[in-house]
């Protein structure tokens, strides 16, 4: 089934610069294949639950498998016969601003 989310993996206790390590578990992100967008506070994943699911797991045990503390904030929209959600939404929105 479709599933759009919206996820933050942040780890804690490394210090004050995090985008070294926040890089790690995008690259997990952009490597899985799925349709993704990055944004300075989440990263959008788009796909089957499961594979959506297990790119959010991969790319969270990336630190956390590292004995690093990792925080997930997970939003997520399940929307049964609906695809490409990820980029419809803000064109559904666009069009109504124009």
């Amino acid at each position: 089934m479709n599933t759009l989310v919206a996820v933050a993996i942040a780890p804690f206790g490394v210090g004050d610069e995090l985008a070294p390590y926040v890089a790690e578990a995008i690259r997990i992100i952009r490597d899985s294949g799925l349709p993704h967008r990055t944004t300075s506070m989440f990263t959008e994943i788009e796909g089957e639950w499961d594979d959506v699911m297990a790119v959010v797991r991969d790319a969270t045990f990336v630190l956390a498998n590292q004995g690093i503390r990792t925080e997930v904030i997970l939003k997520a929209d399940v929307r049964p016969g609906h695809t490409d959600t990820l980029n419809r939404k803000i064109a559904a929105v666009e069009e109504l601003l124009a």
